[in-house]
């Protein structure tokens, strides 16, 4: 493989339809971001009708995660996980990695790239927008809590609970690896 010329944001999405849009809203804002899509985010994106400006998409269509490998050649400077439902919290809590976006975490971390995590599941009742913009009540469950803590201790992994955190770190990111290359 040939040398990544511009490290590129990775932005993975799993299927939880709890502020995808709002995640979305974000994406669309950036420059320089590849997307990631488990089975269930490319469900969820066309039950909810979202679409996104992203140039490349990578699907989880192959048991071995192919597109894994761009971490070993310094593509992605950050990945972003977000909105990352419970079972995905879950699974990279376990350091369990059986599709792509559990693969890319952990493939980040093993290559020391910073992974920002949006978990979902941050208070005890919420309101999530189902399909079709129809507004339902939810309530974590403790063991969520207790993932989305786990998480948070985490080497290169920052977690955030809200949508304002999210984009706070993010530009905060990005700002950094602008001083940096200055």
């Amino acid at each position: 493989m040939k040398p990544i010329a511009k490290q590129r944001m990775a932005w993975a999405l799993t299927g939880s339809g709890h502020y995808l849009r709002e995640c979305i809203d974000i994406l669309n804002t950036l420059e320089d971001v590849d997307l990631f899509l488990s089975k269930a985010a490319a469900e969820i994106l066309q039950q909810y009708g979202y679409t996104h400006n992203v140039g490349k998409v990578y699907q989880d269509k192959t048991a071995s995660a192919v597109p894994v490998e761009l971490f070993y050649h310094g593509a992605y400077h950050t990945v972003v996980i977000a909105p990352s439902t419970s079972n995905t919290v879950a699974k990279m809590v376990c350091g369990i990695s059986d599709n792509l976006v559990t693969n890319i975490f952990a493939q980040a971390g093993k290559c020391r790239v910073p992974t920002i995590v949006f978990a979902c599941d941050t208070e005890p009742e919420m309101e999530s927008e189902a399909p079709r913009e129809n507004m339902v009540k939810v309530y974590p469950r403790r063991i969520d809590f207790e993932n989305t803590a786990k998480l948070k201790t985490f080497e290169e992994t920052t977690v955030v609970d809200n949508m304002q955190q999210l984009s706070d770190v993010i530009q905060a990111r990005l700002a950094c690896l602008k001083a940096s290359s200055s």
